[in-house]
């Protein structure tokens, strides 16, 4: 009997195993059809080229430097054929500039500097960025050129030193074009020297650039077959049918970005004054301090980066200072007044100053708007100040009338009450009702130490 169990075990084990297998065999089976659908995507991506497109917009500053660096390095990463450098500036900074133009120098991947919509420029500062390219192109209707260094407050620098920044510009300028023609170089030569600025059609008859595209698709076409120079010798570019990517600019560049615009730092440098002047007035809460310290150091970050005049801060601290007079002194207003004139004078001279690009300039209705509501603040604070000082003084027992309670015990005559932190003795006021535990009272009169209450509801 015994033989026959281990039988049946036996029989239903391999009956078990047979299951197992043939649902294995079916997975494996139906797994060949899927595994061989996703290497098809692969295969058809991989015969295409792919042309990473970067839309470097703004002004030439570390964020644009950054994201060029990014793009370009993520194009070596996956073997894209082409780099597609999208290029809208009206200008920036030189240091930027430079950075920028050796890493389009030094990379492995053709590099295409398109200026681009219409309507678009590259001037200053893009104008080099755009030579810097293995190729260059236009979209209709945009220009490219004044290319003439400023100091950085963007004024014009003395004659010494422009001399020696417009020399080593156009040093700089006639390496990065000695491949083109000599009218390029001659015309890249003048937008450094004296601030020259061409359309496409002009750039493109000096052969400064090499085509002009109406879209992206429209230069992917006219680049396909084109030869351009790499460190590594010709290179024949194949951009048809190719697929374009484009590289989005990511969280921490839109945030260098967003710290250079003159209205940001506008903001961040009134709300940094203010909060330390809380702080000041009122120590101990280390919020309105730990605020104050980050949006100064955030804006004191993008005056480093944009043209300011300096000069505005003395007026802008001359604003604050008349601010906190006005509430200490009895000028009913006048200093607040004053206070608001001086804030805008020193904002509209450290932001806008007669040499800054308007792209750079602040918003002279958010000046006026932001001053405005600073001095209404203070005029708030001044009235409730005035009020304070005109009202009856309470102190002592009088400080007591008015105040509400609790019953401790029950107040029929006599019981206590807690007010506040204290528990008093405390008896019914004439014509008042029983109170009873835990009923709200209302302090009518002292009498020595003894509360003279009634129920809070009469």
């Amino acid at each position: 009997m015994n033989h026959g169990i281990r039988k049946s075990v036996f029989e239903k084990y391999n009956e078990a195993m047979k299951t197992i297998t043939v649902f294995r065999l079916f997975l494996v089976l139906a797994l060949i059809p899927l595994l061989a659908l996703s290497f098809l995507p692969a295969r058809a991506q991989s015969s295409q080229p792919l042309v990473l497109v970067l839309k470097a917009t703004g002004e030439v500053a570390p964020a644009m430097r950054d994201y060029i660096a990014r793009g370009i390095k993520a194009a070596e990463d996956q073997k894209a054929a082409l780099v597609v450098v999208e290029l809208n500036t009206p200008g920036g900074y030189i240091a930027s500039m430079t950075d920028i133009v050796s890493n389009i120098r030094a990379s492995h991947v053709p590099v295409v500097v398109y200026v681009s919509p219409r309507g678009a420029m590259a001037g200053s500062a893009g104008t080099l960025i755009t030579l810097a390219g293995q190729a260059g192109a236009m979209s209709p209707e945009t220009i490219i050129g004044a290319a003439s260094p400023v100091d950085a407050q963007g004024q014009d620098l003395s004659s010494t030193m422009k001399a020696k920044e417009t020399e080593a510009l156009t040093a700089l300028v006639r390496s990065i074009a000695a491949k083109r023609s000599p009218e390029a170089i001659k015309l890249a030569e003048e937008t450094v020297q004296n601030a020259r600025a061409v359309s496409a059609g002009e750039a493109k008859s000096a052969r400064m650039v090499d085509f002009i595209a109406t879209d992206i698709h429209d230069l992917l076409t006219q680049l396909d077959g084109f030869n351009v120079q790499m460190d590594t010798g010709q290179l024949v570019l194949h951009t048809a049918n190719a697929n374009i990517s484009e590289l989005p600019v990511d969280f921490a560049e839109q945030i260098l970005d967003t710290l250079i615009k003159t209205n940001t730092v506008f903001l961040l440098l009134t709300l940094g004054l203010l909060a330390i002047l809380i702080e000041l007035s009122a120590p101990g809460g280390w919020i309105p301090g730990f605020v104050g310290v980050v949006a100064l150091a955030l804006a004191v970050y993008g005056m480093g980066v944009l043209n300011v005049n300096w000069f505005g801060g003395v007026f802008l601290a001359l604003a604050f200072v008349l601010f906190v007079l006005d509430i200490k002194t009895t000028t009913h207003g006048a200093l607040t007044l004053a206070g608001i004139g001086s804030f805008i004078v020193g904002s509209l001279v450290l932001f806008n100053s007669p040499s800054v690009p308007e792209f750079q300039r602040v918003s002279v209705p958010l000046v006026v708007s932001v001053a405005v509501l600073i001095g209404l603040g203070f005029a708030l604070i001044i009235g409730i100040a005035l009020r304070a000082q005109r009202a009856p003084v309470r102190t002592g027992q009088q400080a007591l009338v008015g105040q509400v309670g609790v019953a401790k015990e029950a107040i029929n005559p006599h019981g206590q009450v807690q007010l506040k932190s204290e528990l008093w003795s405390a008896e019914l006021a004439e014509g008042a009702e029983a109170v009873q535990v835990g009923e709200n009272v209302v302090v009518v009169g002292l009498e020595g130490l003894r509360l003279k209450v009634r129920h809070a509801k009469d």
